[in-house]
């Protein structure tokens, strides 16, 4: 066990760096794409990356104060007491993915929008309460930029896959 203790320890320090931060919440966009095709691989490959990116950069020389106060907040959590409520809280994750996978697999935007949209604002909502003020802002950055870039790429995608499947009018450039 006192492996797995050090690889905690490990991946938690590299966790610290914030572009670990930036990039979480874009694991939405091929977590969207899998299910809109329908890729159960796909689908389980990108919950692998998402799990495993936290360790993906190296650990920061000097992490941020903010850095430190939001994973010390986050880590006394994970670590405190599981009561019910806890563990409700914590299959709104699991839940907010399903309705995720689900929207994309059965083509419905509206859905898509208001998993990522709910559960963005979930995360960022929680971290205010579990981290004091410095933390909490800290995550609200990558938490709201990942937001807005998944929302635009979302649509944009979804728009031009809607334009690219009009079938053009018979009359259309006809010189009649």
């Amino acid at each position: 066990m006192e492996w797995l203790n050090e690889l905690a320890a490990w991946a938690w320090n590299r966790h610290h760096n914030e572009l670990s931060w930036y990039i979480r919440p874009l694991f939405l966009l091929p977590f969207a794409y899998f299910s809109y095709k329908r890729s159960w691989r796909g689908i389980a490959l990108t919950l692998l990356a998402l799990a495993t990116s936290m360790a993906w950069f190296p650990a920061p020389e000097h992490p941020t104060p903010g850095a430190i106060e939001m994973l010390a907040s986050e880590r006394e959590y994970l670590l405190g007491e599981w009561t019910l409520a806890k563990i409700a809280m914590g299959l709104l994750v699991p839940l907010m993915l399903g309705v995720l996978a689900a929207a994309f697999w059965r083509r419905s935007l509206v859905w898509a929008l208001v998993a990522i949209n709910l559960g963005g604002l979930f995360k960022i909502t929680w971290t205010f309460f579990v981290s004091d003020t410095a933390g909490a802002v800290q995550h609200l950055y990558p938490a709201g930029a990942g937001l807005v870039v998944v929302n635009a790429v979302v649509l944009v995608v979804w728009r031009r896959r809607r334009t690219a499947h009009v079938v053009p009018s018979a009359h259309a450039g006809s010189t009649g």
